[in-house]
């Protein structure tokens, strides 16, 4: 039995369409589906339980998402094992094609959807920067990002391993080799992006700090053990995208600028090794 487990910290507004994505298909019994109200003040778990018998509510009082992944892990029953973030919207069709890439590939031990991201209605500044940040190889092909990682029972056992992290879908990405993690481009996502400029910064100074935090994890564990696997956007990236598009100049250039702001947003948190402040941005909500 294909399981999902939903970590929901006070995702009331947005966590009805997911479960209505996964409940669409009425012909099929569908997965095992347990939503951990990590947190939670506001009705999360009154509009996930109104989904009916399929979905089942855990609730804790501890506000933490790698908390509520493990809690979840309690209570889900089968493998493949999808964690999905509240906030976006995957269908049953789409659960089933990731279940089906990691059963018809024994080497496969992780997976992700396909990225659709809805940029109408969001400020230019926005739109020209994930025209960019959409076209990075790292983010191409990582695991995440995407707000969904489905794993086999293997895999599972590699992400369960990794300490309490903000960046939690980075590092359950580069967990796994090239050979062992893929994008499976036939299920979708829909990941709705900030729409203001300064949610998208705030955005990007959590992914900073959180990149920050992973990294030294990395380098304490990788101690004397050579380079280890990072995602970071390198100059040559960018200019290799210049050279395939120059038209893309202006939209690079804003990017630059949100990650340079990225940078020094989180130059307070990396020093005082603030690695637990979530800076949400509701834009992404509404």
């Amino acid at each position: 039995m294909t399981s999902i487990v939903i970590p929901a910290h006070n995702e009331g507004r947005v966590i009805g369409r997911l479960l209505d994505a996964l409940l669409a298909d009425p012909s099929a019994s569908g997965p095992d589906i347990v939503v951990v109200c990590n947190g939670c003040s506001d009705d999360t778990a009154r509009v996930a339980g109104a989904h009916g018998a399929r979905v089942r509510v855990v609730e804790i009082p501890t506000p933490s998402k790698h908390t509520a992944l493990r809690v979840g892990d309690e209570h889900a029953r089968g493998f493949p094992r999808l964690y999905v973030d509240a906030d976006v919207v995957l269908g049953a069709a789409d659960v089933r094609a990731l279940a089906g890439a990691l059963d018809g590939d024994p080497d496969l031990l992780a997976a992700a959807p396909g990225r659709d991201i809805p940029l109408t209605g969001c400020a230019w500044p926005v739109r020209a920067y994930y025209r960019v940040w959409q076209r990075l190889p790292a983010v191409r092909e990582g695991l995440f990002g995407r707000g969904v990682i489905a794993v086999t029972e293997e895999g599972h056992r590699r992400i369960a391993a990794l300490p309490p992290l903000m960046a939690d879908d980075l590092a359950a990405s580069l967990t796994f080799g090239p050979g062992e993690r893929s994008v499976v481009e036939a299920a979708r996502v829909v990941v709705r992006p900030p729409r203001t400029w300064s949610d998208l910064i705030r955005r990007k100074v959590r992914a900073a700090t959180s990149s920050a935090e992973y990294e030294r994890f990395q380098a304490a564990r990788e101690a004397g053990a050579g380079a280890a696997p990072s995602a970071r956007t390198a100059t040559s990236d960018l200019r290799s995208l210049l050279r395939a598009d120059p038209e893309l100049l202006p939209a690079v250039l804003v990017f630059a600028a949100a990650a340079l702001a990225a940078r020094r947003g989180s130059r307070r948190a990396v020093r005082d090794r603030d690695f637990s402040t979530w800076l949400r941005d509701e834009s992404s909500r509404q």
